[in-house]
């Protein structure tokens, strides 16, 4: 079985060495800072007690605190959190924030549980990783299957253990409970502005892109929404139970509603499909990636896009929505391709862009207004993405994604080298 960690390992090493990165450094960002695996005991509504393998990644703190959300999904492993985390690490130091990365999970399927149980299960994980973070040492957030309302819990939580109120140890809570407007579209929001930015680079118009998006979970409804407004056709959406495609466009209000429509009452997760929709034509998710389309959003789950479908996918623009969509090997072969990819380290970072807002609204007890947190996020992407154009037409075959690991992993570099390394002690640099 292949492992997360390594791939993403693997990048760190070939970008790394691409970039010039001193061998020390690189091997540095190799292994994580520390690691907890714990197994929280649940109390579930029967009265039976079950039991589920917990996670939390410190993978770095070289630039500040540790930065990373908190997933609920049945394929979550230590081997995943810990390339999540790597990930992080890469992304804040893309856009310039002041955080290190992490990452935690849970290997459950929450969308079986109450939510009285999802509440029991969110507040527990806190109990277990309460010495772990803290509003300086390491800031969770949301991310697959959790949302607002379970962040709102394990910020009570964590009050409850230190006796004192602490809003900026966890983000993307409910506005009413110290969390930012803007920050749960922001995943969402920040990859459509990347694209509009790339779509401006290369003059065309929105209503000559054709969009497949794999995923309609929030990031990828938000940039569904976006996308749709601002006038791209979108001829294809999936989520985990199947995909819908009309070549005409699809409704992606009409397809929310219908969704959300089916909602169970006792449950946050939507238990409905896209592809139930019987308007439109219903394809496999093997049919999106191979859709002969502009842009392709994976905005899933890691390794969508692997050695196995690469040679199908049409797509001559990809948004990695998701963290990881594209593998090692596939990524190669879309290069050498001339696939344009926006990387997931960009593309998604606008989460950790506004909870890093939220972070610092929390720490001033000072909010911000919606325009200003959306202006704010826009103005920090455009910079990012700037630098990566700039570097990418400079620098002779390179991506974007190469341009993105150069500029973070030059600033860790930098750090890194501050604190002395070998080359250093042994008079080997100037």
């Amino acid at each position: 079985m292949s492992s997360v960690f390594s791939d993403a390992r693997q990048r760190l090493h070939t970008l790394g060495q691409l970039s010039g990165i001193s061998a020390a450094v690189i091997e540095s960002l190799s292994r994580p800072k520390a690691t907890l695996c714990t197994s929280l005991s649940i109390l579930m509504d029967d009265g039976s007690t079950q039991y589920f393998d917990a996670y939390r990644c410190q993978y770095s703190s070289h630039l500040g605190p540790c930065k990373g959300g908190i997933r609920f999904h049945s394929n979550v492993s230590q081997d995943e959190i810990q390339a999540l985390a790597l990930w992080m690490t890469i992304k804040c130091a893309v856009v310039d924030l002041p955080f290190g990365g992490g990452k935690g999970g849970v290997n459950v399927d929450p969308k079986v549980l109450s939510r009285m149980e999802l509440e029991r299960l969110s507040r527990a994980y806190m109990r277990a990783m309460a010495d772990f973070v803290g509003p300086d040492k390491d800031i969770p957030a949301p991310d697959v299957y959790t949302n607002a309302r379970i962040m709102g819990w394990m910020r009570d939580e964590f009050e409850v253990i230190k006796r004192h109120k602490q809003p900026a140890v966890i983000t993307g809570k409910p506005v009413n409970l110290g969390g930012s407007l803007g920050r749960e579209e922001a995943t969402g929001r920040g990859a459509f502005l990347v694209t509009e930015f790339l779509r401006s680079k290369e003059g065309k118009a929105p209503e000559d892109i054709r969009v497949a998006i794999q995923g309609f979970g929030n990031a990828g409804y938000n940039i569904a929404k976006l996308l749709f407004d601002t006038g791209y056709k979108i001829v294809a959406i999936s989520d985990s139970k199947g995909a819908i495609y009309d070549a005409a466009g699809l409704d992606v209000d009409r397809i929310k509603q219908l969704k959300d429509e089916c909602r169970s009452l006792d449950s946050d997760y939507c238990e409905s499909s896209v592809c139930e929709s019987t308007t439109y034509k219903s394809i496999s998710h093997e049919e999106l990636f191979e859709l002969d389309v502009e842009l392709l959003v994976p905005a899933a789950l890691e390794n969508a896009i692997t050695i196995k479908n690469v040679k199908k996918v049409k797509a001559r623009w990809i948004t990695e929505v998701a963290n990881g969509p594209i593998s090692v090997a596939a990524d190669e072969i879309l290069f050498k391709k001339g696939t344009v990819i926006i990387p997931d380290v960009l593309a998604n970072s606008g989460g950790v862009i506004v909870s890093y807002f939220e972070w610092v609204q929390n720490k001033a007890a000072y909010p911000w207004s919606l325009e200003e947190v959306q202006l704010r996020l826009q103005e920090k992407l455009k910079i990012s993405f700037d630098e990566m154009w700039q570097y990418q037409h400079q620098s002779e075959n390179t991506s974007l994604r190469m341009a993105a690991y150069a500029k973070a992993l030059k600033k860790l570099e930098q750090v890194i080298k501050m604190r002395g390394t070998k080359e250093y002690f042994s008079n080997a640099e100037n």
